[in-house]
């Protein structure tokens, strides 16, 4: 292969990973909870903070690693987040007891988010133009590929082998990618930092982002009843408000807050916050529907979700190309209004959908019924499209509004938007829909308060109660309740397709690759030079 295949290769090894571990290891929880001894905490407590402390690391740090890597050098940090991932893959893999996975969670979340934002700035740093849209749209590719076989070869390896087996499968993948890295990657940091690391504006970027990442998921796992909650979330807040004054204040900020001088930067970075938002709460609640209340199975609401993520698998390369060659705006535009069309489709599904009730051992219930085919594919294909034209001209858009120099903050700062705007998201529509489940049961059952503790413990939306007289009327309620996160879902869309239209320029996008790559180019050779000497 040539060297730029090597690079590309490396980068969507790198990335995979970490999207990898984000599925995978799901499938594995409920075997982790019944087998892996405990010291003091529950199993389900154990189990989500195994899922939960993975991202939330992950979250918090990625804008810290972004700028550690513009400023020591990209492949030098990547190659240890690539050695720090697959030695926490081991530690995990190898742990005695739940209190220790959890721990080694944290860690591998730290080394992850050395690889997400890195594998973007390699790709930046050493593609161009057409070829480098190209390579986006290939790093897209790949990065929903992973989401798609994480869950199936999860769920081989914890059935074939053991829950353990789901953390060592990365050892390999992480060996292959850092001998890339090492043989075929130069070296590349931005060419203006000075001698001093902003460590103040990294603290604070991380209590914003980890704050506001905690926050939301530790008040939706407790119904927004504990005050931890709201106190991580009024951090974050505190933080993000303080962060653009500290950047402006300081002589060598973390963040250049001349980034978001730049339009397509700034705009893209809004449309991500709505378009992963809504993107969050579409398919959370679209798995919820379908197993808690129309009675699909996990494996057939898996497989359900294959036939429209195929199109962002094979074809987001071209597009990443187009983009780079004709300008992403209109890709950008048109592909989030064809995502909120998908939506609106799945909101007309009736409570009385048929469920595809896929059993592995059964042959018979391979093949889905005919309400799926009607109720869920149409919409998912078109929903398919849409994010096949989107995904890979936003990363273009974003990638080519800053310089080179800055690409490991700038596509860790999108990163991170795009990983705490869906909990934040998911955490308001849960508000609104768990109202509205209520109030719906209110008007059609007399004599029952439905605020109470008791009640709201047994009867909960998009689940099927175990009260079998409450069956038909919690289902309706849950029916309405998804519709209604299906209408927030197509809305955010389809503000982020208008944000789109109106705020990304096709000027800028085109002619500042080229334009980078030429200044660029004398100092990648001069750092391959140095490093060969």
């Amino acid at each position: 292969m040539t060297q730029k295949r090597w690079i590309l290769a490396a980068a969507v090894l790198g990335s995979g990973i970490v999207f990898l571990d984000s599925t995978v290891v799901n499938v594995a929880l409920p075997r982790i909870g019944r087998e892996l001894p405990r010291l003091f905490l529950g199993v389900l407590e154990g189990q989500s903070y195994v899922y939960n402390a993975y991202l939330l690391t992950l979250s918090a740090l990625l804008i810290l690693a972004g700028a550690l890597s513009d400023f020591y050098g990209r492949k030098r940090m990547f190659l240890y987040g690539l050695v720090g991932f697959g030695l926490t893959s081991v530690l995990c893999g190898l742990a005695p007891n739940m209190e220790l996975l959890v721990l080694f969670r944290i860690l591998q979340g730290a080394a992850g988010a050395l690889l997400v934002p890195g594998s973007l700035a390699l790709l930046t740093a050493n593609f161009s133009g057409e070829e480098q849209g190209r390579a986006f749209g290939v790093w897209a590719g790949a990065s929903g590929a992973t989401t798609i076989l994480g869950p199936v070869i999860g769920g081989l390896l914890v059935d074939t082998i053991s829950w353990r087996a789901a953390f060592l499968i990365n050892i390999p993948l992480v060996l292959l990618a850092a001998w890339a890295t090492w043989q075929h990657i130069p070296e590349s940091r931005d060419d203006q930092a000075t001698s001093h690391f902003d460590w103040l504006g990294a603290a604070v970027v991380a209590l914003a982002v980890g704050g506001l990442a905690f926050g939301a998921i530790y008040g939706q796992q407790r119904a927004w009843r504990d005050p931890i909650g709201y106190i991580a979330l009024a951090v974050g807040v505190v933080a993000t408000v303080a962060l653009p004054i500290l950047m402006a204040r300081s002589a060598h900020p973390l963040i250049p807050l001349s980034l978001f001088k730049s339009r397509n930067f700034a705009v893209t970075n809004l449309s991500t916050l709505l378009i992963y938002g809504a993107l969050y709460v579409t398919f959370y609640y679209l798995v919820l529907f379908q197993q808690g209340t129309l009675g699909y199975t996990a494996a057939a609401a898996g497989l359900g979700g294959i036939p429209g993520t195929l199109f962002l698998i094979f074809f987001s390369a071209r597009f990443g190309s187009l983009a780079a060659k004709y300008g992403p705006r209109w890709f950008m535009a048109a592909g989030p209004v064809l995502m909120a069309l998908g939506v609106l489709w799945f909101s007309r599904v009736p409570s009385s959908s048929t469920p595809w009730q896929l059993t592995p051992g059964n042959p018979a219930s391979y093949l889905p019924p005919v309400s799926w085919v009607i109720d869920f594919l149409p919409g998912s294909i078109i929903f398919g499209l849409g994010i096949m034209a989107m995904v890979a001209p936003l990363t273009t858009a974003l990638m080519t509004s800053i310089p080179v120099r800055n690409s490991g903050v700038g596509s860790a700062i999108n990163n991170a938007i795009s990983r705490v705007g869906p909990q934040l998201a998911g955490a308001l529509i849960f508000v609104f829909l768990t109202a509205t489940f209520y109030a719906s049961l209110a008007g059609k059952l007399t004599g029952v308060d439905v605020s109470s503790e008791s009640f709201r413990a047994r009867v909960s939306p998009l689940n099927t109660p175990p009260d079998h007289s409450l069956v038909g009327i919690v289902r309706d309620a849950s029916t309405s309740s998804f519709h209604l996160a299906m209408y927030v879902g197509a809305a955010l869309l389809l503000v982020g397709a208008v944000v789109n239209a109106v705020g990304i320029r096709n000027s800028g996008a085109r002619r500042q690759p080229e334009a980078e790559a030429a200044a660029d180019q004398p100092r990648v050779e001069a750092a391959v030079t140095e490093q060969g000497g």
